[in-house]
């Protein structure tokens, strides 16, 4: 059994690395449309373009991307012998996990901010989402070095 789950294992791997780079791409870009979208009028058509492509990048890309990202991360953790393996793991898996949460929280956060912009309702200003922006790349330099270096 074991033998048959360390074959899986580098599949999920490659697969939760995809992942990854999808959901990052998003984090990184729907703080930028906001951005940009704070300089459109409410009801113009740059603002009805906005939040189009805020939306799908959020259902289509981000969501997905997600989920697969979790998904394929549970599975490794899952797999006994491997370095993520969450039995015999040190801290530094516990640290990521922590990061990664902040992830998920970046995540919802956005969406929610998304569908203030989809409503009108938006009251935050370009600096606000300047310094969300930065906020998702901070975490993956967390998530990078902790699962690199294993510092713990």
């Amino acid at each position: 059994m074991t033998e048959t789950l360390l074959v899986v294992y580098p599949w999920a791997k490659a697969l939760h690395v995809i992942a990854v780079i999808s959901w990052m791409a998003g984090l990184l870009y729907l703080p930028r449309l906001f951005i940009y979208h704070c300089e459109s009028e409410v009801g113009s058509a740059q603002s009805d373009t906005f939040k189009v492509m805020e939306d799908k990048l959020s259902r289509m890309i981000m969501w997905p991307a997600m989920i697969a990202t979790l998904f394929f991360g549970l599975i490794m953790m899952a797999i006994p012998g491997t370095p993520g393996y969450i039995v015999h793991a040190g801290y530094w898996l516990w640290l990521k996990l922590l990061f990664v949460a902040g992830l998920v929280l970046a995540h919802f956060s956005m969406i929610r901010w998304r569908d203030d912009f989809s409503n009108d309702r938006n009251e935050r200003p370009q600096r606000f989402f300047r310094i969300v922006n930065e906020v998702p790349t901070l975490l993956m330099v967390g998530i990078v070095i902790c699962v690199v270096v294993k510092p713990f």
